[in-house]
Parts: C-alpha cells; structure tokens; sequence
C-alpha cells in the first residue's frame, strides 16, 4: 500500500487488541462480537458479526481500505467473498510465538508507526530471555481445550499437539505438553481408540481427543484448565482427578493468555508455570 491502512476491519480479537495496544486504533473502523479487548475502547465500534459468521454486508458498508483475518478463526468463505469483491485482505495463521511478533512486525511496517516497531521488539527480546529461561525447566502439563462425554456417558478431552500456538506459549513458559505428538484421528471414535481411523486428508490434526485411558497413561504433573475457549470451572475438576489421581496439581487460567496471539503475549510472558 502507498500509505498505511485508514479504514480497518479486524476479523481477530487478538489482532484489534494489538492494533490498540500498538497506538493504531484510529485506523479501526470495524470489529467482531468478539473483539473485547482493550477493555473499555471497543464496545462503541461498529460490530460486523462474529469470527465465523461475520457479515459481508456490515464488513463492506465500512468501506475498509484492509480486513485483517485469520486462517484459523475465520471461515474461508468470508475471506474468498472479501477477496472477490476487491477487498483487502491480510490473512494471518501465526502458529509459533515467533510467527506471532512477525505478524506484530507487520503491523508496525504497515502503519509505518516507529513506537510500534520499538515496542515489538521489545517484545521479541523478551520471548528470547524467557525462552533461554525455560530451556533448563519443563513441567509435564495436559491442557484441555474442550471436553464433551460420548452418548454413553464416557468423557473425552480436546487439546493440542506442537504445531500450534498454545503450545509454543506453553512451551516458552517452561511447559512440556504431554500430547505435543499426538495427532487427531478421525472419525471421533478413532481419536478415542474405538475404531479404526480414516483418512484425514487435508482435515485439521492439530487438535486430538483425548480418552480416559490415553490421559491415565500420561500421567501429567499439572493439568491447566483455560478460560476459553471452553470455560472450565470447578466442577470439570473431578472428572480429571478421578483419572489422573489425588497427585496431579491442578491450575485455573485466562485462556486468552495461550490462544491471543498478538500483544496479549507480554502478559502471558509473566504466567511462571513453575509458580503455579
């Protein structure tokens, strides 16, 4: 672009976070339902519907100059419908910390915003301190990120392996992901163990379901129950604790701090898994 965006619609809350945070905000013509963040400063915008169902029409009558997407969070067809109507569309789909200061390096090139550039890298020799920090300790944790019983009543656990971005987070704080190689299977009752698999194709295997006697084998030392994007409270505990047993260390926390990939990585930088 000859000149930075004027006339932006973010179709990821991390990302209009971000774009506040970095001092852009007066560019942001358009948001989500989602976009909730910074606290205070998002709810007078004009909303555009949710991540998987925004709207085309409330996304064009803003006229933006840029939407800013995501791989994961948004649907391909919204993004393919922007794109042929001439839209401007940033597609972002950050899957390690490192992927996640390029796209805010992005930004800061984008907008030509020189505070920005000196606050992501900032940002980025802090990641480096920490990860430096977190080589020599690593705590076996289980993260779930969903969980759900079959119609028999048997439960079974989303989470996630080392190709994505809550991982790395989890990683760069000093966490061992228990299930960093597991892959989704499908159909259901493959990934629980039940049936044999089919072929996956180009389908999502990043997210595997966990069974009751997968999770017993693991034996994790911590087991972190996230605020999103299922939000786990005090009654997911005892399902867990009655298949992992009285010794696993259990730990409630924001989840936003392992799935926002943008700014809200600062914050997250200060969740010290040893501490927990």
């Amino acid at each position: 672009m000859d000149r930075p965006p004027q006339r932006v619609v973010s179709l990821v809350p991390s990302v209009t976070e971000s774009l506040f945070t970095l001092g852009m905000s007066e560019a942001v013509v358009g948001v989500t339902d989602f976009c909730i963040y910074p606290e205070g400063r998002t709810e007078a915008l004009p909303k555009v519907g949710g991540t998987k169902n925004a709207s085309m029409e409330a996304i064009l009558a803003l006229r933006p100059d840029l939407v800013i997407a995501n791989q994961e969070e948004n649907t391909e067809g919204i993004v393919q419908d922007l794109v042929h109507a001439g839209v401007r569309v940033w597609l972002t789909f950050p899957k390690t910390v490192e992927d996640a200061v390029g796209v805010l390096y992005g930004l800061a090139g984008l907008f030509r915003k020189q505070e920005a550039m000196l606050a992501v890298r900032s940002l980025a020799t802090a990641v480096d301190y920490s990860r430096a920090a977190a080589a020599g300790q690593k705590i076996r944790y289980f993260c779930p990120i969903w969980f759900d019983r079959l119609p028999d009543g048997t439960p079974w656990w989303m989470t996630f392996n080392r190709d994505t971005y809550p991982h790395d987070v989890l990683s760069l704080l000093g966490g061992e992901n228990v299930f960093a190689d597991r892959e989704r299977r499908y159909p259901l009752e493959a990934d629980l163990g039940r049936v044999e698999a089919a072929d996956a194709m180009a389908r999502d295997i990043r997210y595997p379901r966990i069974s009751v006697e997968e999770l017993r084998q693991v034996s994790p030392d911590l087991v972190l129950l996230p605020s999103e994007p299922y939000e786990f409270g005090k009654p997911d505990v005892e399902p867990l604790r009655s298949v992992l047993g009285e010794g696993t260390r259990f730990e409630f926390i924001d989840g936003s701090l392992i799935t926002w990939h943008g700014t809200r990585l600062a914050r997250a930088l200060e969740l010290n898994l040893a501490a927990l």
